[in-house]
């Protein structure tokens, strides 16, 4: 199914689009002046929708794009600088923002649905970090990564937990030590996203790819995914152990018994998604 193309902003537009392509959710990035900066409100717009299409039935993967040149140049300075005339000087309130995005990046990971990132344009700092976050990611040619924080003298520590845990350590380190933004073909080398398409098509890629996913057994996805993130925080032996109670979880379920069914009897399996 070819993909919709992106609305074109009003002042009036939300700051977050949503829509269903199919059984995929796609959500919108819609600051392009701002270059989609995670404002309060957006950070709190995206977790209130990761939170609905987790409980959407109908929904079995999420695309994360955005409107205009960038996809997201990271936390919205302006509005965190407006608050160093606190009493505080904005303590509070950088530790509330911080803590936010923060839980909402670790809803994308816990998420049990697959959500893919269509990048068309720079992704710095938290921007990075949200596509670091998502569990598979399409770049456009045009497309850029960044974490550079260290230019302005606040070092991406936050955006560090997701992109460390995405590419090499050296090269994670380089990133954040330099500020130096990276080409899309440089961030595919590195792990940082799944494939480069060309520009313009990185939403529908995005798309396809989240409905080939979305083909699978829903049960079955859920029970991977967490698995994945769980074992990979674990020591080799405490993940080959968990694995195994997961592997044998898995074959009790009626999807397994009937994917293999079907795979012995060559024909195509009926997901319950249980």
């Amino acid at each position: 199914m070819s993909a919709p193309a992106a609305r074109a902003p009003s002042p009036q537009s939300p700051i977050l689009l949503r829509e269903i392509v199919g059984s995929v959710a796609v959500l919108t990035l819609n600051r392009p002046a701002a270059r989609n900066s995670l404002s309060e409100a957006m950070i709190g717009q995206l977790h209130a929708s990761l939170n609905a299409i987790a409980e959407d039935k109908h929904i079995r993967a999420a695309v994360i794009a955005a409107n205009g040149p960038a996809f997201s140049a990271g936390h919205d300075m302006k509005e965190l600088t407006a608050r160093r005339t606190d009493p505080d000087r904005g303590r509070a309130y950088f530790a509330q923002i911080m803590t936010a995005c923060s839980a909402m990046m670790q809803a994308i990971v816990r998420l049990p649905k697959p959500v893919v990132a269509a990048v068309q344009g720079i992704a710095t700092a938290a921007g990075c970090q949200l596509v670091a976050s998502c569990d598979l990611a399409i770049a456009s040619e045009a497309a850029s990564f960044a974490t550079p924080g260290v230019d302005i003298g606040l070092f991406c520590s936050t955006p560090m937990v997701a992109l460390s845990r995405n590419v090499p350590r050296k090269q994670a380190m380089e990133m954040l030590l330099t500020g130096e933004p990276i080409p899309a073909a440089r961030a595919r080398e590195i792990g940082l996203v799944n494939r480069v398409v060309a520009a313009g098509t990185e939403r529908e890629a995005a798309i396809a790819l989240a409905q080939q996913v979305a083909l699978k057994s829903a049960y079955t996805v859920k029970l991977g995914k967490e698995a994945f993130y769980r074992q990979a925080e674990m020591s080799l032996a405490d993940a080959y152990r968990y694995a195994a109670e997961v592997m044998t979880e898995n074959m009790m379920a009626r999807d397994a018994e009937e994917g293999i069914g079907a795979f012995i009897e060559k024909r195509t399996p009926t997901w319950r998604d249980e």
